[in-house]
């Protein structure tokens, strides 16, 4: 069963964020990273809160539940976009996923 600490670990690789840079982006050491995604120290409330504004899925890490795109605050331009692939094939979608992610520089999926 996946933990805090691997939780918040695939969150910064969904990120592409070295630890390094999302220790910078949370307040926190290098060091501190490293602990917290080991399960050696617990993150601060003020460290998550920080990177749930990078993107990091907050209730994921902290509960192991993803949370819904539905609850997610859309704007018109990007339910638009959502509706359209979710209609293109598998095939399509990977290919939109692709150049999505070469366009966009991490931290990914940043708000």
């Amino acid at each position: 069963m996946p933990t805090l600490a691997s939780r918040l670990r695939s969150e910064r690789k969904r990120l592409g964020l070295t630890q390094s840079q999302l220790a910078d982006l949370g307040g926190v050491e290098a060091n501190a990273q490293a602990h917290y995604e080991k399960g050696f120290r617990i993150p601060r409330a003020d460290y998550l809160a920080a990177l749930a504004g990078y993107g990091l899925d907050l209730l994921y890490v902290v509960t192991g539940n993803k949370t819904p795109i539905e609850t997610v605050a859309l704007s018109e331009m990007e339910y638009t976009g959502l509706m359209a692939f979710r209609m293109l094939g598998e095939k399509e979608q990977n290919a939109i996923i692709v150049i999505m992610l070469a366009l966009t520089p991490p931290p990914y999926l940043a708000n």
